[in-house]
């Protein structure tokens, strides 16, 4: 497995132990370019994340479609094996802040 590929499953676990619907979209040449790695919907908020391994940097095309869902009201997030506390603290306070 890809470095990439352990972080997209630890995102996916953690967001099912939170008890979070989520896809990863299947661009594959027939969706918009750039799409997120991950979205879900916890708690009635909407969350987009893109996942990164190492050094590696999301490109100008993801940083728009994560820009334009913050904009909206989403969640947009770019989560690495070294980040991935912060995003189980968010997934935590969003659970926690409707109970």
């Amino acid at each position: 497995m890809t470095p990439e590929g352990r972080v997209k499953n630890k995102v996916k676990l953690l967001l099912g132990q939170a008890g979070a619907y989520y896809f990863m979209p299947a661009t594959g040449g027939y969706g918009a370019s750039g799409v997120p790695d991950i979205i879900a919907c916890l708690k009635g908020k909407f969350i987009a994340i893109e996942c990164k391994s190492g050094d590696n940097k999301p490109t100008a095309l993801q940083l728009q479609q994560l820009h334009d869902i913050e904009y909206c009201g989403g969640i947009a997030l770019v989560v690495t094996e070294k980040n991935i506390n912060e995003f189980e603290r968010i997934l935590n306070e969003s659970v926690e802040g409707t109970k």
